[in-house]
This record gives structure tokens, sequence and C-alpha cells, in this order.
């Protein structure tokens, strides 16, 4: 793959209340859930490799180390930035930081891997729970 240090992405979502702590049972906290926020970091780290990859291949997250900073309420925009520190051909390892419309609000480190085959990777998973008890 060539993607190399230094490469940057970003994305952007609005605040929803279907993201919202409340939405995830925290009743009457109407911000940005902690799980939400999270996915976005990881967004932003795909956009980095995806443009990258071969067909049928895929990233998948293994560590995010997240410090949340600020709350964000509905309505506000928030943007996550990635940038890929380093990689060793199938890891690729983030740091990833989000802002919203005034102040910073996250930074995480975050780990992605390489799955040259997504289809096969996919099938191994699903097979873990053929045969189980239920």
């Amino acid at each position: 793959m060539d993607v190399q240090p230094g490469a940057t992405a970003e994305v952007e979502i609005t605040v929803t209340a279907d993201r919202t702590a409340d939405a995830m049972g925290n009743k009457g906290v109407m911000v940005l859930a902690t799980p939400h926020l999270i996915g976005l970091l990881e967004n932003s780290a795909i956009a980095v490799v995806q443009p990258h990859l071969p067909p049928g291949a895929a990233t998948v997250g293994t560590m995010v180390e997240m410090r949340h900073l600020a709350a964000t309420p509905v309505g506000m925009r928030i943007k996550a930035k990635a940038t890929l520190l380093e990689t060793d051909g199938r890891r690729f390892l983030f740091q990833v930081e989000a802002s919203d419309e005034i102040e910073k609000v996250a930074e995480a480190k975050h780990e992605r891997f390489l799955v040259p085959n997504l289809e096969k990777f996919l099938s191994r998973a699903m097979g873990k729970g053929k045969g189980r008890a239920g």
C-alpha cells in the first residue's frame, strides 16, 4: 500500500439526538456520546487509508486510547482529523483529534490493521457462532 506517515484526512458530523449519551441510556445528557466520538475518530483514520486499499481489503480497529476533553451539544458540528504516524505494512498508527465549533473535544492514538481479504475475515468471524448452544 502506498500511504506514508504524515498522510491526513478529516471527517465531520453534526451532533443529532440519536448520537447523544441520552440516546445510549444516560438519560438527560444531550451531548455527543463517547462511543459516537470514538466512531468519528475511527472514521477519520479509515479515510486516510481507504483510498490506498487493494480491492477486497479493509482495515479493522485494534486500539483506541482517547481522552474526551469537552462536551458537544446537539446541533453543533464536530470534525475529526487523523494523521498517520507510522506503518509497518499491515499496522497503522494514527494521532487523531476532534474539535467542535468552539474547542478541541478529544485527542487519541488509534491503531488499525490491514485485512487483506475482507470476505475471508468475515467468514471466519461469522463462523464463531455456528454450533454454539443457544
